[in-house]
């Protein structure tokens, strides 16, 4: 899972916002299903925070429709944060599920679904151990991928990515899904970003 890691943290980078951290922490916990092929279908996305929270996603342009796994796609995005985000940085992330027309929200289970995490700065060093180049495309264009985010507007210029072979959680292969992530910091609401989309998957 490496690259879609990858492609996730570029989003994360640009809105500070670890709403894929659903798919990233500690996958190894579940029982999981290779998915030879799979299409990600009706990606869209929405700021949900009041209107003045301070991190913002303000543009984030996705292609093709369907994204084909394994296959390339190619993003852009940009947003800002008008307060510098310093640790401990928290996340509260809510996943739902449509099932026979209603949205079931997905339990916390090892840290994967509808879950609180206490610190997001911790679980980017985690994931690239400071000290360590931030992944491409975020070196190239001097975007950061550890706290503190200065208080500034961060554009990703339109890029390529390849989606390789990946495993999901057997009960995460195929369905309509929504996630809401709420980031928070100091006893204040920072920001909010809602994703929704449709997997299809073999």
């Amino acid at each position: 899972m490496n690259r879609m890691a990858r492609f996730l943290e570029v989003t994360v980078a640009v809105t500070v916002v670890l709403a894929a951290v659903i798919f990233q922490v500690n996958c190894g916990s579940f029982k999981l299903k290779r998915v030879g092929y799979a299409k990600l279908l009706g990606f869209d996305w929405k700021n949900c925070g009041q209107p003045d929270a301070p991190a913002v996603l303000k543009t984030l342009a996705v292609s093709p429709d369907p994204i084909n796994i394994p296959g390339s796609l190619t993003a852009a995005a940009s947003g800002s944060t008008s307060v510098e985000l310093t640790a401990p940085l928290s996340l509260n992330v809510t996943l739902e599920k449509e099932v026979v027309g209603f949205w079931v929200k997905v339990p916390c289970m090892e840290d994967l679904g509808s879950c609180h995490y206490k610190d997001v700065c911790d679980i980017l060093n985690q994931l690239i151990p400071p000290g360590q180049d931030c992944p491409e495309p975020l070196h190239t264009y001097g975007m950061p991928c550890h706290c503190p985010f200065k208080a500034a507007s961060y554009s990703l210029p339109q890029s390529e990515f390849y989606l390789p072979y990946i495993d999901l959680p057997y009960w995460l292969t195929n369905g309509k899904y929504r996630v809401q992530g709420d980031l928070g910091g100091g006893g204040k609401e920072l920001g909010c970003l809602k994703l929704s989309l449709s997997i299809h998957s073999d």
